[in-house]
C-alpha cells in the first residue's frame, strides 16, 4: 500500500475523512501532521497532484489541506462536484472530555460522576473505557455500547 498524497510506502494506514465514512491511504508523517494540525508546506507539495485524483475522498482531503495550508492558488485551480464541495467544507464536530481535552476515536476516558444508565444499572465515577468510538450523536461518545455525554468523562 502507498500514501495516496505523497506515495510514501512508510507505515500507511487508512484515515477516514470526516463527516464521511470514506477513508484514504495515508503514510505515518502525512497523518501525523494532519491530526497534529503542523503542516510542513514542503512536504505537503504533494498536493499539486492529488488534487487532480478521482477518488471523492483524496479531493477532499486534499482540498482541506490546501485551504489550511492558505494555498488559494490551487484551491481555484481544483474542481469540487457540488457534493464533494458541501463535503470538504462541512463542519466536523471536535469532541472534547469534561476538562477540554480533544477526542479521538481508540482514546481511553473514565467517568468523573456516577451516571444513571436506563434499566436500573449505575456506571461508578472512575470506571475507564477503553477503545471509545465517536458515534454520530452530537456531545456522546459510544463506550460498550453505551452513549455517554462527553462531560462526564476525562481523557486518561
Amino acid at each position: 500500500m502507498i500514501c495516496e498524497l505523497c506515495g510514501s510506502d512508510k507505515n500507511v494506514t487508512a484515515f477516514k475523512v470526516e463527516p464521511k465514512d470514506e477513508y484514504v491511504n495515508l503514510c505515518e508523517d502525512c497523518k501525523s501532521q494532519i491530526e497534529s494540525g503542523n503542516l510542513d508546506e514542503n512536504h505537503f507539495q504533494c498536493l499539486n497532484d492529488t488534487m487532480w485524483s478521482e477518488k471523492s475522498a483524496v479531493k477532499v482531503l486534499t482540498y482541506r489541506l490546501l485551504k489550511e495550508l492558505g494555498r488559494n492558488d490551487l484551491i481555484d485551480m481544483m474542481y469540487l462536484e457540488p457534493e464533494e464541495e458541501a463535503w470538504a467544507n462541512a463542519e466536523v464536530e471536535v469532541k472534547k472530555d469534561a476538562y477540554g481535552n480533544v477526542l479521538k476515536n481508540g482514546d481511553s476516558v473514565m467517568v468523573i460522576k456516577d451516571l444513571n444508565v436506563k434499566g436500573g444499572n449505575t456506571i461508578k465515577r472512575g470506571e475507564v473505557f477503553k477503545n471509545i468510538r465517536l458515534g454520530d450523536t452530537p456531545g456522546h461518545i459510544l463506550a460498550k455500547n453505551i452513549y455517554i455525554k462527553t462531560e462526564f468523562v476525562k481523557k486518561v
